[in-house]
């Protein structure tokens, strides 16, 4: 009797099955995915029976989960039970060991009622990314920012935009810990009522010249009779919360610049060593942004012009706003924000240059940041930039926002990245439940985006994990905005452009970036730590970037991917006791 078709085609099947089997004997490869000490690596194996107990492997600060049948630890291996058919990798799985257990947590707000991006933003209670209270019901930001450190306090005076500032009178606020502040409510240097120079007040610094304080600010005039837009200006104290304007005293645009609308930002440090002062103002020639040095006595009675330690590589900026200086290490760095773009540094083996090229440290929503250091930490202060409207789905563009502090860590390499502030982050010490049972979860995608549930946008969180990418698509964090999905806001990485990106609209309007460069089949961790409606996203190590996110509150936070095959892993979530 003939067999038929479909026993022969089982028949078939059955052997093709069975081809990655020399003999019926299979080879079980182990990979200790990160860890050490699998052993042994291979097995042959009959089909038909188990894997003979295999030594489990080790990794420094992790658990060790089991072994599983995929790379994206979707399925695991019961090596007590489950039976070899073919040949095939097992692949260890790991959980960050973070030492902590899962809680309820306690005082999250209550969204459910809060739900437009305007009320939500409104409701939010700013603590680490400080904004001044609201006068009255006009709201206040935080402007261009002057950080100086004195005995254990970070003094950060800067420009309010809003509220009873007139025309950016520069106020301060104070911190210990960068975590709570304590805001003054009267300016301590105001823009002059009666019009002149300093009818509007511009960025500057503080320094402290044996027991006086001086602060030095850009005065600007819009008056059409003046001849100098902008110069630099001085106010003095014997204390940093309290300073009178020393009048009669200023710097003017040096006459080589052929201009006399765009000079400001003076950047002040004192040598003990030779009683002078050291100073950077910021200033355009022939339409290129430079960066000019002076050198001044202790008394402020000789001003002597050094020249321009650094000029726009680029040609795409009118000015480098916020320039500052400082020394890591063995190396000297510049820093500077180029007006819509974002956040730059170069570094020289000399205090004032030559530099080398400029290279960028976040995106244009952290702006205007400058360093100050406490003999142990160095830190750069600046603002997260706003929306005009909270409903905007098509621009992070306002002036002024809340106050965004990070940390400076300069790399072996030489380069520097931006990393959480201790006592932020360690702030966030609540474990809270995921969306998912695993604290892994692979995410797999074509051309059309594939989501997974992971987190909650509480007002206030911190976000770890690691992630380990296989395609060139994007991938990242997607927050809902409005309930429809083509609205989602992502915090997107895209190894094809090398890049960070905030975008808008499922992908479709990118908001801001910054430079990342990653490697296919490594494992990267993160965190990203929000407040209110400002965040920040950290690839430890590598990259930072700043986002502006409204509408998310109360909402559930998922892991995209495009065309790409994503496991993220070691995930958790923090909030505030």
């Amino acid at each position: 009797m003939k067999r038929s078709l479909l026993a022969c085609c089982a028949t078939l099947v059955l052997l093709l099955a069975l081809a990655g089997c020399s003999g019926k004997e299979c080879t079980v490869s182990f990979d200790a995915n990160d860890g050490t000490g699998a052993a042994p690596v291979t097995q042959t194996v009959k089909s038909g029976q188990k894997v003979e107990s295999a030594e489990t492997p080790t990794r420094d600060g992790y658990v060790f989960l089991g072994w599983f049948q995929d790379a994206g630890l979707s399925q695991p291996w019961d090596l007590e039970a489950d039976k070899v058919s073919d040949t095939m990798t097992l692949y260890a799985g790991w959980d960050r060991d973070t030492g902590d257990t899962i809680s309820e947590g306690s005082g999250d707000k209550d969204f459910s009622s809060i739900t437009t991006p305007g009320s939500q933003e409104d409701a939010y209670e700013y603590s680490a990314f400080f904004r001044p209270g609201a006068d009255g019901a006009s709201a206040s930001y935080v402007g261009d920012t002057m950080p100086f450190y004195e005995d254990g306090t970070y003094y950060i005076y800067y420009l309010k935009e809003g509220g009873d500032a007139y025309n950016h009178s520069a106020y301060l606020a104070t911190t210990t810990d960068f975590v709570t502040y304590t805001e003054y409510d009267d300016p301590v240097l105001e823009a002059s009522r009666s019009g002149g120079q300093d009818s509007w007040i511009g960025t500057g610094s503080v320094v402290k010249v044996d027991e006086t304080y001086y602060f030095f600010y850009t005065g600007h005039t819009d008056s059409a009779g003046a001849e100098y837009k902008e110069k630099v200006m001085v106010a003095k104290g014997s204390s940093p919360t309290a300073f009178e304007k020393v009048e009669g005293w200023e710097i003017t645009p040096p006459d080589e610049l052929g201009q006399k609308n765009d000079f400001r930002d003076p950047q002040a440090y004192y040598d003990p060593e030779t009683g002078a002062i050291q100073m950077t103002i910021t200033a355009s020639q022939s339409g290129t942004a430079r960066i000019l040095k002076y050198t001044l006595s202790a008394d402020l009675q000789t001003v002597t012009y050094d020249g321009i330690i650094f000029t726009d590589p680029i040609g795409d900026f009118w000015n480098l706003e916020c320039s500052d200086t400082f020394q890591l290490g063995d190396k000297w760095f510049i820093t500077y924000s180029a007006q819509d773009d974002t956040l730059w540094y170069a570094s020289s083996d000399m205090p004032y240059g030559p530099y080398g090229d400029p290279v960028r440290l976040d995106g244009k929503l952290f702006y205007a940041a400058k360093h100050v250091e406490d003999g142990e930490n160095s830190y750069m202060v600046g603002w997260a930039r706003r929306s005009e409207s909270p409903s905007s789905t098509q621009d992070v563009a306002g002036w002024a926002g809340n106050l965004e502090v990070q940390k400076l860590v300069l790399q072996e390499d030489g380069t520097l990245t931006l990393a959480p502030v201790d006592a932020i982050a360690d702030g966030f010490s609540v474990r809270r439940a995921l969306a998912v049972e695993d604290n892994h979860i692979n995410v797999e995608s074509g051309s059309i985006y594939a989501y997974a549930d992971a987190f909650t946008c509480y007002e206030s969180f911190k976000l770890t994990g690691e992630f380990r990418y296989t395609g060139e698509g994007t991938f990242g964090l997607s927050f809902d905005f409005n309930g429809s999905q083509d609205k989602n806001k992502f915090i997107a990485l895209s190894p094809a452009e090398d890049k960070i990106q905030l975008q808008f609209n499922e992908g479709s309007t990118l908001i801001t970036e910054t430079a990342v460069d990653l490697e296919p089949g490594e494992t990267y961790r993160f965190t990203y730590i929000q407040e209110g409606s400002v965040g920040i996203f950290y690839i430890d190590g590598v990259a930072a970037l700043t986002v502006r996110l409204y509408g998310a509150s109360g909402k559930t936070i998922q892991l995209f991917a495009e065309n790409n095959t994503v496991l993220f892993s070691s995930l958790r979530e923090y909030t505030r006791p």
